[in-house]
């Protein structure tokens, strides 16, 4: 199968984007990684996109997935049919949030921490 078109919406340090950025990477894949946080039309179109506020969220061709770990995009991939499934190893966990996140800048009443 070809490289499908694949656009990420992310926050530049993240534990659960940077298990999707981990994910990409083993497969060789390209995509373009949306910076949700610097840049407010990002996170905009992602809304709109999507139809919901939590990242990461992976556009590959027509499909979206919402709120997703690198685990959940890994297993979209192999079910797919666009990657054949790898056991080499990633650099960084792909199912989990940043060790330490510190504490929240804007409390928006959300309850998940991703």
């Amino acid at each position: 199968m070809s490289q499908p078109t694949i656009t990420a919406y992310m926050k530049p340090v993240c534990g659960w984007s940077n298990g999707v950025r981990a994910i990409f990477a083993k497969y060789g894949l390209e995509y373009e990684d949306k910076d949700i946080i610097n840049n407010a039309n990002n996170y905009r179109e992602m809304v709109e996109k999507t139809g919901q506020p939590m990242q990461p969220c992976v556009q590959i061709d027509d499909v979206i997935l919402a709120d997703v770990s690198g685990d959940e995009v890994e297993a979209y991939l192999i079910q797919s049919g666009i990657v054949q499934h790898s056991e080499a190893a990633t650099d960084v966990p792909t199912d989990e949030a940043c060790a330490d996140h510190g504490p929240a800048s804007v409390n928006i009443g959300f309850t998940s921490d991703r």
